[in-house]
């Protein structure tokens, strides 16, 4: 089967839908890539909306992207499938438009809704909420097969929409877990003796999601101690997390590390931090840096919510989401304590060797492409398709 990854997506960005390809691959399927990236990350994306003066520069970058897509997709073999990538929101309708004929099935990696991403913004009510709630409706429409990463997230879609869903997890990028590989040839971690400073990371945006200043407030509660900090990034909360963790002079932070060279960087760390936000979103997931940390071979800690217990179990250590003090508390046991350090470390690893890679992620939509290979023609029309031509 010929699989078209198609859109303006950009891996650097966001490696979903690099592991989603990558899987496919691995699992036998010829995959291609029909990419343009669009130049503009999440936030951008949302503050063009939360600034609608800056809106009208959207359209015309959008247009470029899509000329050079179909210039692109013009030249390439006929696929079986596409599969739009993440923040695909309206390249679907470009997939849908270019390979009707035929009905080629549209697949759409819908990771995070536009409005879910927008109220995590802070961008409640009003105009803009509106708007962004009809983007996903007519996305979710376009599509034949909708890609979610959550249980919480299948169910969260408009009903008549779950029976074309399916639940496919982050997963890690392959690099991730060749830099772990590195990390256990070099010898880390080692077996608990004479270990120096507990050595933590963060990476993220700082969205509200995120709960970076739940982080902040426990490296101020932890100043003095052996524990040594590492926060990469930029972002909306990272004014208030600096501030809340401004007592403690173990903290490095840095404005960002390419993406090639993160993998490494952070498998050079023992404990890798999730997230620890409250939002109703950030019950619903389970984020890149938990799959790409344990992946690295660092201990996880992050929020105790429902779908990250039912991924990680007691692969990772759970802390209630919000709580500085119980986050606190569990650096300060795994510095105090290098034996479960490297226990914790062995845990992570091995359920991601297990069950976090590209081609292990994938089996739920391996198994839906099954189906749409028995019926031998495209999934039914999704809503309001247009397959007359």
């Amino acid at each position: 089967m010929r699989i078209t990854v198609f859109g303006t997506y950009d891996t650097a960005m966001h490696p979903r839908i690099a592991t989603i390809a990558e899987g496919l691959a691995a699992r036998g399927f010829d995959v291609a890539e029909c990419n343009v990236p669009l130049g503009l990350d999440t936030a951008a994306r949302v503050d063009m909306l939360a600034r609608p003066w800056r809106a009208a520069a959207l359209p015309l970058r959008l247009a470029r992207r899509w000329a050079a897509l179909t210039r692109m997709a013009r030249r390439m073999p006929r696929p079986d499938v596409v599969v739009v990538g993440y923040l695909g929101h309206f390249d679907v309708h470009l997939a849908r438009l270019l390979f009707r004929r035929g009905r080629v099935p549209v697949i759409l990696d819908h990771l995070v809704g536009a409005s879910d991403t927008g109220r995590d913004r802070r961008l409640d009510g009003g105009i803009r909420q509106v708007l962004l709630r009809m983007i996903d409706a007519a996305a979710l429409r376009a599509a034949d097969i909708i890609v979610v990463d959550t249980a919480e997230h299948l169910l969260a879609l408009p009903e008549r929409h779950q029976s074309r869903a399916v639940v496919v997890a982050v997963g890690a990028p392959t690099a991730w877990h060749q830099a772990g590989d590195a990390g256990v040839r070099a010898g880390t971690p080692a077996d608990g003796a004479a270990r120096g400073p507990l050595r933590v990371v963060f990476y993220g945006l700082y969205t509200p999601l995120q709960g970076a200043p739940v982080i902040g407030a426990a490296l101020g509660r932890i100043a003095g101690a052996p524990v040594e900090i590492t926060m990469i990034g930029r972002g909306q909360d990272e004014g208030r997390t600096r501030d809340a963790a401004a007592a403690n002079d173990a903290v490095r932070w840095l404005d960002w590390v390419p993406a090639s060279e993160l993998p490494a960087l952070v498998a050079s760390y023992d404990v890798c931090l999730g997230i620890f936000g409250t939002s109703e979103k950030a019950q619903r997931v389970v984020p890149n840096k938990v799959f790409q940390g344990a992946a690295a071979g660092c201990a996880i800690v992050t929020s105790d919510t429902a779908p990250q217990r039912r991924v990680l179990g007691e692969a990772a250590i759970l802390v209630p989401p919000g709580d500085a003090d119980a986050l606190a508390a569990a650096l300060l046991r795994l510095a105090a304590d290098g034996t479960a350090r490297d226990e914790a470390r062995r845990k992570a690893r091995e359920l991601a060797r297990r069950r976090f890679t590209p081609d292990q992620v994938v089996a739920p939509l391996v198994e839906r492409l099954a189906e749409v290979r028995e019926q031998g023609t495209a999934a039914p029309a999704p809503e309001g398709a247009d397959v007359s031509a």
